[in-house]
């Protein structure tokens, strides 16, 4: 089974998210901030396969966060989607170019995360 990891200082939005992706068929791990979430991926290794990151988050933020995870060759092949209210194209370009596989914007349906992560080569 897939582990995806949801990072977002919002325990109501990393319910939703972790209520969808189980519907998906995920093991789901959840952090409250990036430095939560390098936690999880140094324990975890190389076991996440997909992380869904929120921007403005407290301690590391999504895009801090982001870099970070590209940084390291070992997880060369981890999806990153962005799952943030930052709607500004400038936003959305800074972390495409960091490194992000995806970006949507909040509210989103699960028709969106389904279709991202089908754009992303993840076929729930």
């Amino acid at each position: 089974m897939a582990k995806a990891l949801i990072v977002d200082d919002s325990k109501a939005v990393r319910m939703i998210l972790a209520k969808t992706l189980k519907e998906l068929g995920f093991e789901v791990r959840e952090a409250a901030n990036g430095r939560e979430a390098l936690e999880v991926i140094e324990a975890e290794k190389t076991a996440v396969t997909l992380v869904l990151a929120d921007w403005n988050m407290p301690e590391i933020n999504g895009l801090e966060l982001l870099k970070r995870l590209r940084q390291k060759p070992e997880l060369a092949a981890l999806v990153v989607v962005m799952v943030t209210t930052e709607t500004e194209l400038g936003q959305m370009t800074a972390a495409l170019e960091a490194g992000a596989n995806e970006y949507i914007m909040k509210p989103f349906t699960k028709d969106i995360l389904v279709e991202k992560l089908e754009l992303v080569g993840i076929h729930p």
